[in-house]
């Protein structure tokens, strides 16, 4: 099964645009056609950014996404620290592709993450989407 890694911009996207590639892969993930890889770190990111009044998500909503998101990640402790990305905070995202064993990390900010990204598992390099 493939692995993914969802960056914080696709959830958010996700829930703003009804129909959106964002929402198909989420779909995706919450179906179980694809493995949706998450650590506690990027757990609390995306519960921290659903709740900026910018995005008017709502209290309800967001803990009712964040209750289903949990039911639906293969949920990764880290070990090994990354500092590959262009933003520090962005590297948790790789931290978790390599604890994850990921094949993929859907993003809509790739100016921040490598094209490609070599994991030290052996397996072929995780793509950045």
């Amino acid at each position: 099964m493939i692995r993914v890694v969802i960056d914080t911009n696709i959830v958010i996207s996700a829930l703003l645009r009804a129909g959106s590639l964002p929402e198909a892969v989420i779909n995706l993930a919450f179906s179980g056609d694809v493995q949706w890889v998450a650590s506690e770190a990027i757990l609390a990111e995306y519960a921290e950014v659903l709740q900026r009044p910018r995005f008017a998500i709502g209290s309800a909503r967001t803990a009712d996404v964040m209750s289903r998101i949990r039911k639906s990640v293969l949920l990764v402790a880290p070990t090994i620290r990354i500092e590959a990305t262009k933003d520090p905070e962005d590297n948790m995202f790789l931290e978790c592709a390599q604890a994850g064993d990921a094949d993929y990390i859907v993003t809509g900010n790739i100016r921040h993450f490598p094209r490609i990204w070599q994991k030290n598992s052996g397996r072929d390099a995780t793509r950045i989407h």
